[in-house]
């Protein structure tokens, strides 16, 4: 589908993904992040449009490599992110619950 066909929505939507498809296995970008790489392309929209974006992402993106700028995986799924992010070798806080985004971070 050629981009110009699409509606602003599905655009934003569909930078949105193709950030976060980018993220290497083992790293983790935060919703901020995204944000400013999607408004270099499209010239709008910031961390809770990603976060909305994530929430319907579905389990065809890797949405666990998304974490706050806290490096804090989503409230509603974080038991199931830290256990994605472990199996990947992302560096974690030393409680086991954050993201080390010092070691950890992907700059988009």
């Amino acid at each position: 589908m050629d981009p110009a066909d699409l509606d602003p929505a599905e655009e934003y939507l569909d930078e949105v993904l193709a950030v976060v498809e980018r993220v290497p296995t083992g790293r983790a970008t935060t919703y901020g992040l995204v944000a400013e790489a999607v408004a270099e392309v499209l010239g709008r929209g910031g961390p809770r449009q990603v976060g909305q974006v994530m929430a319907r992402a579905g389990s065809g993106v890797a949405w666990w490599r998304v974490v706050n700028a806290a490096g804090s995986p989503p409230a509603r799924h974080v038991d199931r992110a830290l256990v994605e992010l472990r199996a990947e070798g992302c560096p974690l806080t030393r409680d086991g619950r954050r993201v080390d985004l010092r070691r950890a971070v992907w700059l988009p």
